[in-house]
């Protein structure tokens, strides 16, 4: 019998498995209200107080998909789309925008916060990203990116990292007791999109710039520590990475074609490049250390 397992960096007791196996049993609650109430009876919450949501669900589809609990069927095929994005005339396509860089002036970042903001960036990205839109897993800051005068170019994301990549980690040189402590220190930027209608050489690379230097604050801010590596996947069939490079984010090897969260290999994706930028120029010390 299981005694102590361990889930998205935390560890679960046989009490603890034995009360979410209680939540389960209840039968009338689906998995966003099974999450809810494990965090609320296990006190697991952000630095903020509120709870640990998107990380608990993960670490108990994790406990699903190794057999040690069972949940229920999720409420859709893709339990990430509960309901479809309608598109509004507020993410129709704009006019042409070619001018050089410096002719657009400042770029600004609109951090997403309230409803209203929210939904349009998961409209943004459902429309003009090929990837769409998915509820970002765990940690996360979302920003729309306007010009100085107020012109849309398009909106970036960042949320939790990979539980395991093997060039990341051999880069870093931790163990898996290291990496478990640590993995909240390093950042996955999840989305990246310039509208489509957006043509302004270099401004991709000034963006990754730009969030480089101000998300560290924000996230320290927001969650109470502060990452020291970011990490991204750019699919090698799409894109060369040019941007990233660009930026000074550094190739560092390939995917397996799994999920950031696929530990069974169940399923297959798309082989893609990894990069890589330091936040910290000690960041393999901090990320590989015993404190």
């Amino acid at each position: 019998m299981i005694s102590v397992v361990k889930a998205r960096g935390r560890t679960f007791s046989a009490e603890d498995l034995e009360l979410i196996r209680s939540l389960i049993r209840q039968g009338n609650l689906n998995r966003q209200r099974i999450s809810q109430e494990v965090c609320r009876a296990l006190n697991w919450r952000k630095p903020d107080g509120g709870l640990k949501d998107m990380s608990c669900r993960v670490a108990l589809l994790r406990l699903h998909r190794d057999g040690i609990i069972e949940l229920p069927p999720p409420l859709s095929k893709d339990n990430n789309r509960l309901r479809p994005i309608q598109f509004t005339p507020a993410s129709d396509p704009g006019e042409p925008i070619t001018v050089p860089l410096h002719h657009l002036g400042s770029i600004r970042f609109i951090r997403v916060s309230g409803s209203k903001q929210s939904r349009f960036w998961n409209e943004l990205i459902e429309r003009y990203h090929y990837l769409g839109y998915t509820r970002l897993p765990g940690a996360q800051i979302r920003y729309l990116i306007y010009t100085d005068s107020g012109v849309l170019l398009g909106a970036i994301g960042f949320s939790s990292p990979a539980w395991a990549l093997r060039p990341r980690d051999e880069l870093v040189g931790w163990t898996k007791e290291q990496r478990l402590k640590h993995l909240n220190l390093v950042v996955n930027n999840s989305r990246f999109l310039l509208l489509p209608w957006v043509h302004v050489k270099n401004l991709a690379s000034k963006i990754l710039s730009l969030t480089a230097k101000r998300l560290p604050q924000e996230w320290q801010a927001t969650y109470g520590h502060t990452p020291v590596l970011l990490e991204t996947f750019v699919d090698k069939e799409r894109y060369r990475g040019t941007c990233y490079k660009a930026a000074n984010w550094s190739y560092v090897g390939e995917t397996q074609g799994r999920g950031k969260w696929d530990r069974l290999n169940e399923y297959k994706l798309p082989v893609k490049s990894i990069y890589l930028y330091p936040l910290h120029k000690n960041f393999r010390q901090i990320l590989a250390g015993s404190d």
